[in-house]
Formats: structure tokens, sequence, C-alpha cells
């Protein structure tokens, strides 16, 4: 058996030997085979209705903007769950996996109305007339009034607008509707509870409100789409009750 082995050895360190002294030769790099996937035969009632739901499932995730799932895990975490078996991660933790997750997927699909809204600002503080506050909020006084100021968030205002979207399409206006509006300062987007505290009764400003002070992630409606740098003309009529 020793010599058995110190055959093999010896050999092994010569085999060795002569590969170093050979040119290295360029291997053909092959590509790994795909493992086939072993067909679903749904046989039962029960394999039936399981793939219903794990195709429904699916469906639905993919909706949300998320590309891929370790579906092993997915599985896992199904089954642990359906059958009661201790979760490795509590309800606390898991919504916060998953609403992280989402709302990266939901930023990476609207990266481009992230990117043209913080072009167009970068350009438009550089205007005449153009300032920007400290949030980043930015407006253009077009009428300036001599009345007063709201001068907290629980003022209730009257006001004239229109609201534009950077392509310059119009998604809600109050002089259309033939009549203004009155709202509460801590009612309405953060650009306008900003806005509006900057405007004497009188004033007609148009805002430039990045999406964070808008309607963020989420967007509004079919109109404004999620992370929606948006315009308004804005006209404040009245402080209510002054």
């Amino acid at each position: 058996m020793k010599k058995v082995f110190l055959t093999i050895f010896i050999s092994g360190i010569a085999i060795a030997s002569f590969a170093q002294t050979k040119k290295p030769i360029a291997k053909k790099t092959v590509a790994p085979t795909k493992k086939a996937v072993a067909p679903v035969n749904l046989k039962s009632a029960l394999d039936s209705v399981s793939y219903a739901f794990g195709s429904s499932i699916g469906s639905s995730l993919k909706t949300t903007g998320l590309s891929t799932m370790n579906y092993e895990v997915l599985l896992k975490g199904l089954k642990d769950a359906f059958t009661g078996n201790k979760l490795i991660l509590d309800q606390q933790q898991a919504q916060q996996c998953i609403s992280e997750a989402l709302s990266g997927a939901n930023k990476s699909k609207f990266t481009g109305n992230i990117t043209e809204g913080k072009t167009f600002l970068e350009q438009n503080k550089k205007r005449a007339g153009v300032k920007t506050t400290e949030s980043g909020l930015q407006y253009e006084v077009l009428t300036q009034g001599n009345g007063a100021k709201p001068t907290a968030v629980t003022d209730s205002v009257l006001v004239h607008y229109k609201g534009t979207l950077l392509s310059g399409k119009q998604f809600d206006s109050s002089y259309d509707r033939g009549e203004p509006i009155t709202l509460t300062l801590n009612q309405v987007i953060k650009g306008w509870t900003e806005g509006l505290q900057l405007m004497n009764t009188g004033s007609k400003y148009k805002l430039f409100v990045p999406y964070n002070l808008a309607y963020g992630e989420r967007g509004y409606g079919p109109d404004i789409p999620p992370y929606s740098t948006l315009i308004f003309d804005i006209e404040l009529l009245k402080i209510n009750g002054k």
C-alpha cells in the first residue's frame, strides 16, 4: 500500500514539474450548463391551488418593481408562516425590510423624474428673481402684496392656484373651476406650508417645489407621478379671521 501511495505521489510531482516547463495553453471557457428544471405536474386539487397561490403572490410582487427574489428563502418564509414555525424576522423587522425594498425598487423605477427635477432646480435657481430657501423650495414673486402674512401652520387661508408638472402639463387649477379654495396651512404639502408663510396677502408667487416637499415617492393620483418636482402659481387672497 505504501509503495502504491509513493508511486502516485512521485508521479504527481513529475506531472506538476512537466506542466511548469510547458507554455500555458489558453483554455476555452465553457459556460456552465443550466440545471434542468423538472416540469411541475398538477396531479391534485391541492397541487393546483398551491400553484395558483404561488403564481398570484409572484404576480403581485412583480408589480412592485422588484426584479428578483431569493426564491428558496421566499418559500422558507412562506412555509414557516403557514406551518407556525418560529419566524427568523419578527413583524417589525419584516415590515422594515419590505418597506426598504419597495422604496428602493420604486426609486429606481422613477430615476428619470428625480434627475429631471434636480437638473431643473439647479438651472432654475440661477435665474434672476428666483430665491431658494434652506429647505430647497424655490419661489419667484409675480405680484407683491402689502397685507398680513400667515404666521402659523394652523392659519386658514383663501387662495387661487394653478399646478403644473415640469413638462407644462396642468394637473389642477382653481382658476379653471372659477372659485378659490379655503385651506389650512398644516393640511397641505410642505412646499405650500412654507411658501404661503412667505407671502403677504394680495401677493402672487410662483413656487418651484422639489418632490420631497411635494408628494414624495408616492406621487398623487394618475396625474402626479412619484418623485415629481412641481410648479405652482399661487395667489394669497385672504387670511381667514384676520
